[in-house]
Parts: C-alpha cells; sequence; structure tokens
C-alpha cells in the first residue's frame, strides 16, 4: 500500500515539473516574442520588403535578404531532400549489416550533432576554392544541403523502421520486387515521419549564419541573383546560381551591431519576416505530412 502511494506520488511529482518546465518555456517564447512584434511591427512595411540596405535605418530595407534567403532554403531542399531519402532507404533496406555499414552509421550519427562553424569550413574549402564555385548561392546552399543531410537521412532510416514488416511481406506475396514495394508500399507510409525530420531540418537551417558567413556571404548586397525563369527556351535561368548573396540572419545580425537605435528596429522587423518565412515552410511541409497520413490505410 505504501508502495503504491508513492509511486502516486512520485508520478504526480514528475507530472508537476514536467508541466512547470513546459510553461516555463512556453512563457519565455512568448515573452520574446512579445518583445520582438512591439519592436518590429512599426517597422515593417511594403518599402521595407521592398527596399535594399542603406546607412539610413529608417531608408533601409530587407529585399535581398529575404530574396536570397528563398533563394538559398529553395535549394537547399531540392538538393538535401533526395539525397538524404536515397541515402536512408539504401542504408536501411539494401544495406548489408557489417562493419562497413555500422561505420557509416555511426558517421552519420556523429555528423548531425557537428557544430555548423564546421560545416562552414568544409564548405569553404570544398565547394567555394576546391570546385571555384565562388561565393556564390550555389555554394551557400551546397554547405547547408550538407549540414542537414545527417538529419534527413535518420529521420529516413527511423520512419522507415517504424513500417510493419508485414506491409513487406504482403507485397512480395503478390509478386512485387524489393523496389516496387519499396516504391508504393513503404516509403508512402514512411513518409509523414520523413517530412517531420525534413521540418525540423529545414527550421535548423534557415536561421544558420557560421556557415554563410565563414564562405563569404555578404552582410550587404545592393541586388538580386538573376530570375530563375526566362523568357527564352527552355524557359529556365541558372545565371543566379553563380551571383553573390545574403540571408536575413546575416542582415538581422549587422543592423543588431550597428550603433543606431533605429537598426534595432529593423532587425526586429527582420525576425518577424524569418519568422513567417519559417511558418510558411512548415505549414507546407505539414500540410504534406497530413496528406500522406491520409492515404494510409493499414
Amino acid at each position: 500500500m505504501r508502495k503504491s502511494a508513492l509511486n502516486k506520488w512520485t508520478d504526480r511529482s514528475f507530472f508537476a515539473v514536467g508541466l512547470i518546465a513546459t510553461l516555463t518555456g512556453l512563457g519565455v517564447l512568448l515573452i520574446l516574442l512579445t518583445d520582438v512584434l512591439t519592436d518590429g511591427s512599426g517597422r515593417l512595411s511594403w518599402q521595407f520588403l521592398t527596399s535594399y540596405p542603406s546607412r539610413r535605418p529608417e531608408e533601409a530595407g530587407i529585399l535581398s535578404a529575404w530574396a536570397g534567403t528563398a533563394w538559398i532554403m529553395a535549394l537547399t531542399g531540392v538538393i538535401a531532400f533526395p539525397l538524404g531519402i536515397m541515402a536512408g532507404i539504401h542504408l536501411e533496406e539494401y544495406g548489408k549489416k557489417n562493419w562497413f555499414t555500422g561505420l557509416i552509421e555511426i558517421n552519420i550519427a556523429n555528423l548531425a550533432g557537428v557544430p555548423s562553424i564546421i560545416y562552414g569550413l568544409l564548405g569553404l574549402g570544398l565547394f567555394v576554392r576546391t570546385l571555384a564555385l565562388g561565393r556564390s548561392v550555389i555554394a551557400g546552399a551546397a554547405t547547408l544541403a550538407l549540414l542537414i543531410l545527417p538529419i534527413i537521412i535518420l529521420s529516413t532510416r527511423e520512419a522507415l523502421r517504424s513500417i510493419p514488416f508485414s506491409i513487406r511481406e504482403a507485397s512480395y506475396a503478390l509478386g512485387s520486387t524489393k523496389w516496387q514495394t519499396i516504391r508504393y508500399q513503404v516509403l508512402p507510409a514512411a513518409m509523414p515521419g520523413i517530412l517531420t525530420g525534413t521540418i525540423l531540418a529545414m527550421s535548423r537551417a534557415i536561421g544558420e549564419t557560421a556557415p554563410l558567413i565563414t564562405i563569404g556571404a555578404l552582410t550587404y548586397v545592393a541586388f538580386l541573383p538573376a530570375s530563375p525563369v526566362s523568357a527564352e527556351f527552355p524557359f529556365i535561368n541558372l545565371n543566379g546560381l553563380s551571383d553573390a548573396f545574403t540571408v536575413l540572419p546575416i542582415q538581422i545580425f549587422n543592423w543588431v551591431s550597428r550603433p543606431q537605435k533605429g537598426f534595432f528596429a529593423n532587425a526586429a522587423a527582420g525576425i518577424i519576416v524569418l519568422l513567417t518565412i519559417t511558418f510558411l515552410m512548415n505549414a507546407v511541409a505539414i500540410w504534406l505530412r497530413h496528406r500522406y497520413q491520409k492515404k494510409i490505410r493499414w
């Protein structure tokens, strides 16, 4: 009887501690968001979104910064998402369980926790100098793709591992090949978990500053990368991949370091724009995740 009472008291204590920790975190987050909205909401305007940076805080805008962020995140997703899924499928479904694959798995797990500045140094040596891509959009996107690739691989493997093996056996019993089973049965069922990991990875990438500063991203850019859409056939223009760029976290950091008080309001407004882009990006991924979940019928 005493042991049962002790267990109930322990359960209630852990519940109370967990609730207090959760409310504390949410409270701090709410305070920070309120402070940012209070400081930056008055600065938000169409002029702020469509103007280039300036030495005068009242004339400064974030056009080049948010356009660069959109470019970088789109390319990062295009590079990292298919590579991460293919690597996860190979390791989980095709890779043999031996010392070599074990070594690869350990390295991938370790790379997921490596500080981002290390990826910046890797991008500087590999993409900027060795491959001679320069301080360009494609070099920045490739560096961030390397940063989030281990997270996508790990989430893909965990999602594939969570699918009951009976689904694979039923598909094989109907005459499907291994790839047909993965393509039409396992992968669609695992896609919600894969997208959850991708959301976390992209949310990390959009706020990273250190890797992009390391490869030489600019703090002041008064132009936009070339548009990917062309008026001539094949209607695609890849010249923008070699252009210089800046992103919102770098622009915000630059404004915060300025002594003028007006730049603090600009930085707060930039944070609001960055949060909005992050929420929109995550909303699309969450919508895709729910769409796949509705198709699953076990």
